[in-house]
């Protein structure tokens, strides 16, 4: 599923708009790489934790030649599921 077809679904099933489901959408997907990239955890009741985490530089392999290679630290997302979205997915 892309994007615009939850905004299509999210503006059907709230009775708006497109467009202004669409400002919401973008605002909340805002807010919440906002409070991710302040180090915030950010919970979704229902639906599951968005965590920051941050990974320290580590020597690796070239896949290509085999030479050993610096992957340079970076910050990513870790997601942990609710229980209710479990439930969902695995019935």
């Amino acid at each position: 599923m892309k994007k615009a077809e939850i905004i299509q679904i999210v503006a059907k099933k709230a009775n708006v708009t497109q467009a202004q489901a669409s400002a919401v959408f973008e605002a909340s997907l805002q807010a919440i790489t906002e409070s991710l990239a302040e180090g915030e955890t950010v919970t979704l009741v229902g639906f599951g934790i968005f965590t920051p985490k941050r990974k320290n530089e580590r020597m690796g392999r070239n896949p290509k030649t085999g030479e050993p290679a610096v992957i340079h630290a970076k910050n990513t997302v870790s997601f942990k599921m609710s229980k209710g979205m479990k439930d969902i997915l695995n019935p």
